[in-house]
C-alpha cells in the first residue's frame, strides 16, 4: 500500500451538519444481587430485600441517516472509557463523528467496572497517588516533561489538561470473564459487526471475535496484551524494562477461528527495536514485536491478519492514541480503505 492510495484529500466530507437517523443507550449484561429479607419502605437504608444492578457494559450509539450495513462498535483501552473516541483532547472531531460523517452507524462501548458502567458487584479502591507522568511516558506523548520532537500530541497546555482529566480509573477488580461478558452481551445486542479495540481491549477483542460470530472483523489500535496462540505454539515470554510480556494459549480449534475474520493491527512511532531502560517505550517493543509474532501466526494457519507500523507508511509521530492524534484523520482513512478492501464497507 502506498501512501497515495490511503490518503484523503477531501475535507469537505469532514465538516458540515451530521443528519442522524437514531441516537439513544442502554446498559447490556451484569448480574444482580439481591438480600433476604423484604423491603421496608419505612427503613430505606435497611438492606434486606434490596438489589444491586452491577457489572454491565453500557454503550451509547448514533446511526446516521443513509448508514452502512455494519455498524463499529470501539472498545476503550486502560485507564479510560468510551469518551475517548469522542472529541480530542485538543477539541477537534474525534473517531466517533469522523466515521459517523463517513456513514457507518458507531456504537461506544463502556466496559464493566469503568466510567458511565461503573457500578460493580465488588469494590476496589481507586488510586489516588499522583501518576500522570507514568502514563505521559507509557502512552509515548513523549519523555516528560517534553513531548516527542515532531509527535501528534497537540503541544497546546490546554490539550493535556484535557488529556489527564479524561483519565478514567476502574470501581471493582479488572477481571477478564466479566469484561468480556458484557462486550459479548453488547455484541449479542448490536448483530454483525466490526471490532475496534484499542490497547488493552486487543486481548478482550480477540477473545470476543473467538466466541461471537457476529464480529464480522477486528481493528486494533496498539494491543497491549491477551495474545492468543495455539497451546503448542506460544512463543516465549518477552522481557522489558517495563514487565515482561507473556502470550495466552488456547485451543487449536479456538485459535482458528481468529482466521475466519479479516484483522488488522496498527502501531505508531517512537517504538524501539532494541531494549532501553526507558520503560514507557521499551513496553510497546515487546508488544509490537509479540503482535509481529502472532500475525504471522494466523497467517500461518490460513487467516487474514495485517500488522501496520505507521512510520512505515509515512504517518509519522502517532503516540499510543493514533485516534485522538493531531493526524487522526490519516488514519481513519487508512482504517477506512481497509474495510472497502475487505468488502466491509
Amino acid at each position: 500500500m502506498t501512501t497515495e492510495s490511503w490518503r484523503d484529500t477531501s475535507a469537505a466530507r469532514d465538516s458540515g451538519p451530521l443528519s442522524i437517523a437514531s441516537q439513544g443507550s442502554f446498559a447490556v449484561g451484569g448480574a444482580v444481587a439481591s438480600n433476604d429479607g423484604t423491603f421496608d419502605p419505612t427503613n430505606p437504608t435497611d438492606p434486606a430485600g434490596q438489589t444491586l444492578h452491577a457489572d454491565h457494559a453500557r454503550v451509547s450509539f448514533q446511526i446516521p441517516t443513509g448508514a452502512r450495513a455494519l455498524p463499529l462498535l470501539f472498545w476503550h483501552g486502560w485507564w479510560v472509557d468510551s469518551s475517548c473516541w469522542d472529541t480530542t483532547p485538543d477539541g477537534r472531531e474525534g473517531f466517533r463523528t469522523i466515521f459517523l460523517r463517513r456513514g457507518y452507524p458507531v456504537y461506544l462501548l463502556d466496559q464493566p467496572r469503568r466510567g458511565s458502567a461503573g457500578k460493580t458487584s465488588e469494590s476496589s479502591p481507586a488510586s489516588t497517588e499522583p501518576n500522570e507522568q507514568w502514563f505521559f511516558n507509557q502512552f509515548r506523548l513523549g519523555c516528560w516533561p517534553d513531548l516527542y520532537e515532531g509527535g501528534q500530541f497537540s503541544a497546546e497546555p490546554a490539550a493535556l489538561e484535557q488529556f489527564f482529566r479524561a483519565m478514567v480509573p476502574d470501581t471493582g477488580p479488572l477481571d477478564p470473564d466479566t469484561i468480556v461478558a458484557g462486550a459479548a452481551a453488547a455484541i449479542d445486542r448490536i448483530g454483525p459487526l466490526i471490532l475496534v479495540t484499542h490497547s488493552a481491549a486487543g486481548g478482550f477483542g480477540w477473545r470476543s471475535a473467538i466466541e461471537n460470530p457476529n464480529v464480522r472483523a477486528v481493528i486494533s489500535i496498539e494491543p497491549g496484551s491477551g495474545f492468543v496462540f495455539p497451546d503448542n505454539e506460544i512463543p516465549d515470554p518477552m522481557p522489558s524494562s517495563n514487565g515482561t510480556l507473556e502470550a495466552v494459549g488456547v485451543p487449536l480449534e479456538e485459535f482458528e477461528k481468529l482466521t475466519r475474520v479479516p484483522i488488522v493491527v496498527y502501531y505508531g512511532d517512537n517504538i524501539p527495536t532494541e531494549p532501553t531502560d526507558i520503560a514507557g517505550r521499551d513496553n510497546w517493543r515487546t508488544r509490537a514485536a509479540m503482535a509481529r509474532l502472532w500475525v504471522e501466526t494466523i497467517n500461518r494457519h490460513g487467516g487474514d491478519a495485517t500488522f501496520v507500523s505507521l512510520p512505515d507508511l509515512g504517518i509519522r509521530g502517532n503516540t499510543h492514541f493514533a485516534f485522538s492524534d493531531l493526524n487522526n484523520q490519516d488514519v481513519a482513512e487508512l482504517i477506512s480503505t481497509f474495510l472497502a478492501e475487505k468488502n466491509l464497507d
